[in-house]
């Protein structure tokens, strides 16, 4: 029986694997979900079946109420929403690790080896952080809570001592009783709940989707944790894959900024004030040192008439004005003409990882138009015509230039080099690093500020009646 059971989950590690494998890429990244998440249900029949607890109906209860739930989260939620519902659910592992681990202390914790109590006492520890911080973290997505970043009075020492209190709290229970260790660990708790308050409260919306995938990370190490404490290897073994692939997402964001983990947990976005003289759009020495040279009687219906090469730049805004119908609309019109259409999709446009691949998914941009920035970035120079539609950060060209911002290095879409750019956003307000964008201001640039949906829908119809 134990050798059939390691066998199948092994099996059921690699299917999680190969679904992780197939999410990487937006052709397949649908039946990678499916095969991770039926791998899942396999998985927990597999532990009921193998523990002897499969026939208790409150259990499957519970499992019912459950997926009912998710199902209903997941059908009504829209893609502006799905953020803050992977940061949730990112909180629900850690939350579920939480609450195995501190059932087992206080069941079973005299009779544990000292391996499984300090596997224990970490599970709390990070699950707590887990829980708490994924819930602050959907709350800024959700606009529920200020989304720049929150620093206190003397926050760096309050975060540390809490944390320290907690693993010396913990390093105590193994010498104590049981009523003792039990009360211990429920204060550790506690504590590792207002450290994950702390922890993410001081990042700032831009950070977010490094943040989202941290805590991603985090819920699979709480898991794997957790599966030492109750000595389960298939929970160690898909703890670790989530928390692994969570772990390397959140590198691969970080190099997409071009800073650190340090940097954006430090909250520096928040210690950042902009200077007027550096960064205002009205700067006639930034717009004129980096304008493009344009025919003055070129008009706006000429731009649009004569372009052959437009690249499509999304952001968040189009996320929040849910106009990704509209640029479909586009893009089937400009083919229709002939034009050539791409997508650039910055790393970390949207709040999460991968938000504007989704969103276009969603009416069915074809995936091949979809390009990394590392890809189209050297396109730029030779395209017509650039549509930025939401996005502000990720276009910046202060982020080459004005050092000491929080975007200074950071890689971004090389959007002015275009012969024509085109804005649509709600307003000039700087995105969430504060960073004023001198692109506004270039000569080659033309604003057109609104709710994306409308604007795109102005711009259509007069694409419509140029080509009539």
């Amino acid at each position: 029986m134990p050798h059939i059971y390691i066998a199948v989950s092994i099996v059921l590690g690699a299917l999680v694997l190969l679904g992780i494998r197939w999410m990487s890429s937006p052709k397949t990244a649908v039946r990678g979900n499916r095969l991770s998440a039926l791998s899942m249900l396999a998985a927990v029949v597999l532990v009921l079946w193998y523990q002897d607890i499969i026939n208790l109906p409150l259990l499957w209860m519970a499992i019912a109420l459950g997926s009912l739930i998710g199902y209903i989260m997941a059908v009504r939620a829209t893609m502006l929403q799905m953020p803050q519902m992977v940061a949730l659910f990112n909180g629900l592992g850690g939350g579920a690790s939480l609450l195995v681990a501190l059932i087992e202390i206080l069941e079973n914790y005299a009779g544990m080896p000292l391996f499984n109590q300090v596997a224990s006492q970490l599970a709390l520890i990070i699950g707590g952080v887990t829980l708490s911080g994924s819930i602050i973290a959907a709350l800024k997505l959700d606009r529920r809570i200020a989304q720049q970043p929150v620093i206190l009075k003397g926050h760096s020492i309050l975060a540390n001592t809490t944390i320290a209190l907690a693993l010396a709290l913990a390093i105590t229970t193994f010498f104590t009783g049981i009523p003792m260790a039990v009360l211990l660990s429920v204060a550790i708790v506690l504590l590792a709940l207002l450290y994950g308050v702390l922890f993410a409260i001081r990042i700032g919306g831009a950070d977010m989707p490094i943040t989202i995938s941290l805590l991603n990370s985090f819920s699979g190490l709480a898991g794997a944790i957790c599966g030492f404490t109750i000595e389960e290897p298939l929970l160690i073994a898909v703890g670790a894959i989530v928390g692994a692939s969570g772990l390397i997402l959140t590198q691969i964001m970080c190099q997409a900024m071009n800073r650190s983990l340090a940097h954006v947990f430090s909250g520096s976005i928040a210690q950042y004030k902009a200077d007027p003289d550096e960064t205002d759009p009205k700067s006639e020495a930034v717009t004129e040192e980096t304008a493009v040279e344009v025919k003055e009687e070129e008009t706006f219906e000429q731009i649009l008439k004569n372009a052959q090469k437009v690249i499509v730049i999304p952001g968040y805004g189009l996320a929040l004005a849910q106009a990704q119908e509209k640029v479909k609309e586009l893009l089937d019109f400009w083919e229709a003409q002939g034009v050539e259409v791409k997508f650039a999709i910055h790393p970390v446009a949207g709040r999460m990882p991968g938000h504007m691949n989704v969103l276009l998914a969603e009416v069915d941009v074809p995936y091949d138009k979809l390009c990394e920035m590392d890809q189209i970035n050297p396109e730029f120079a030779e395209t017509d015509l650039a549509v930025v539609i939401g996005a502000c950060d990720v276009v910046n060209p202060a982020a080459n230039t004005v050092e000491g911002t929080p975007i200074y290095g950071m890689p971004v879409l090389n959007v002015e080099e275009a012969r024509h750019v085109f804005i649509y956003n709600l307003d000039l307000n700087p995105g969430y690093s504060g960073v004023e964008n001198p692109l506004y201001k270039m000569k080659h640039v033309r604003l057109c500020l609104g709710d994306a949906k409308e604007t795109l829908g102005q711009l259509l119809k007069e694409l419509t009646r140029i080509f009539e």
